[in-house]
């Protein structure tokens, strides 16, 4: 018998390290209420929830589980949770202000993309950084400079709103 695979999870993919803040961002912009703690791989499957837009207009966005370095290879559930981000639209990488270096972060996730599948990197990506409720104004300033280039890139804070609405923005303008 024939099995049926799902190709498309979601519109948006959430595409982070454990704790970047994706649930908490799902539980933000949609009903959907994950479960959020303070420790590595509290998600490990795919929650997914409708992101209300403008003029009744909607989205689907996916919280997919942690990855960490070395998930192409298997580490950390790696490849388990590396079969659902190909089934997203628009990959939307989540960073936390607190990372000690963001762009090496960001470029390890897509690191591990890319060994797994190259043809994820043909995908649509955005970046956020999150927690950004954690830094001042001139800290924001002096980290844009140090951002990856040709990535549409925003702060946010799941936490304050800070960022939210101009990221569905963003989104639905990648997604349209």
């Amino acid at each position: 018998m024939d099995c049926l695979e799902l190709k498309l999870l979601a519109d948006v993919g959430l595409v982070g390290f454990p704790n970047a803040g994706k649930s908490t961002l799902l539980s933000v912009v949609s009903a959907a209420k994950p479960k959020i703690a303070d420790y590595q791989f509290t998600t490990l499957t795919p929650n997914l929830g409708v992101v209300s837009y403008r003029n009744d207009k909607s989205f689907v966005m996916a919280d997919i589980p942690g990855i960490i370095e070395g998930a192409a290879e298997g580490k950390g559930l790696g490849i388990r949770f590396l079969k659902h981000i190909e089934r997203n639209s628009v990959l939307l990488f989540l960073v936390p202000a607190d990372a000690n270096d963001i762009n090496a972060a960001f470029e390890i996730l897509l690191n591990e993309l890319r060994k797994y599948n190259p043809e994820l990197l043909d995908k649509k990506r955005l970046l956020a950084i999150t927690k950004s409720d954690l830094l001042d104004e001139e800290l924001k300033t002096a980290l844009k400079k140090e951002l990856p280039t040709g990535i549409p890139t925003l702060f946010i804070s799941s936490i304050t709103n800070q960022g939210i609405v101009e990221l569905k923005d963003m989104i639905w303008k990648e997604l349209h």
